[in-house]
C-alpha cells in the first residue's frame, strides 16, 4: 500500500545494502545477514524496507532523530 514510487525506491535501496552484504558482510546490521541466512534474497530486502518504511515513519511521527543505537524506555 501508499505511495508506488516511495515503495520502489525503499526497495532499490535496499536491494543496494543486500548487494553490498554479500561482498562486505562484516560492515552490515547483523539483522540483515540473519535474514538473508534464514530467507531467500528478494524476500529479505522487502522485509528490510517494511522495516526501513516503518522506521521512517516512527521518526516523523514523533519529530524524533534517527540513532543507530536507540533502546526503547521500558514501561514502568
Amino acid at each position: 500500500m501508499g505511495d508506488k514510487y516511495l515503495r520502489k525506491l525503499l526497495i532499490v535501496g535496499t536491494t543496494s545494502l543486500v548487494r553490498r552484504a554479500k561482498y562486505n558482510p562484516a560492515t552490515i546490521d547483523p539483522r540483515l545477514a540473519d535474514l538473508l541466512a534464514r530467507k531467500p534474497t528478494r524476500v529479505a530486502t522487502v522485509a528490510m524496507a517494511n522495516k526501513t518504511a516503518r522506521i521512517i515513519w516512527a521518526i516523523m511521527v514523533r519529530g524524533d532523530i534517527f540513532r543507530t543505537c536507540h533502546w526503547p524506555a521500558l514501561a514502568a
